[in-house]
């Protein structure tokens, strides 16, 4: 029996949540000054970029945009039973002078996060760390909350919540619900299966 998935999030919703968090981003931080996006491999990359451009199109300016890889970070390595794939890890600033705003696609146990935190550590000491996601599905293992939320969707532990962005995976954006026959749970918290 295959899981069915349903829509919770078009691609206009989607754009309108990601020009909201830029302005909530905007307003916390007092300004633009000595702020950076940092989008988490994969997913987090392009939703960091979406983010720059919409604070561009409103503030003029145009904030340092970073990629961080979490592969040997991660506290569940152990349990994937496939070779990592690392994407690399680009800070072209430097992280002592800016608050960098972690960008990721979805906040589930907050083991994710956890390991960007170890990953941006290994780089440097930002001036202070702040988190935007799309999607906040709940169900933390561990105590972070996300500063910034596209939007919240409550969910149970057999459902599993995919983005779908053009620049990674094609076609058109959009963030379905999956419920998996039999409660089956992932293994990964990258696309909100863990």
């Amino acid at each position: 029996m295959d899981s069915v998935a349903r829509r919770i999030m078009t691609a206009e919703e989607i754009r309108r949540a990601i020009v909201r968090v830029s302005h909530e981003l905007v307003e916390k931080h007092g300004g633009t000054g000595q702020l950076a996006l940092v989008g988490i491999q994969r997913r987090g990359v392009p939703l960091a970029e979406r983010i720059r451009a919409a604070i561009a199109a409103n503030e003029a300016v145009d904030l340092p945009v970073g990629r961080l890889d979490i592969t040997f970070h991660r506290d569940d390595a152990s349990l994937v039973p496939r070779q990592p794939i690392v994407r690399g890890t680009e800070l072209p600033f430097d992280l002592g002078a800016v608050t960098v705003v972690v960008v990721d696609d979805v906040l589930y146990t907050g083991r994710t996060v956890r390991a960007a935190m170890d990953a941006l550590n290994d780089h440097g000491r930002p001036a202070a760390v702040r988190l935007a996601v799309l999607i906040d599905r709940g169900h933390r293992e561990l105590p972070i909350r996300a500063d910034h939320v596209g939007k919240n969707v409550p969910t149970s532990r057999e459902e599993v919540i995919r983005v779908h962005l053009h620049e990674v995976d094609g076609g058109d954006d959009e963030v379905v619900i999956e419920r998996r026959p039999g409660g089956q749970r992932g293994a990964s918290e990258d696309g909100g299966a863990a």
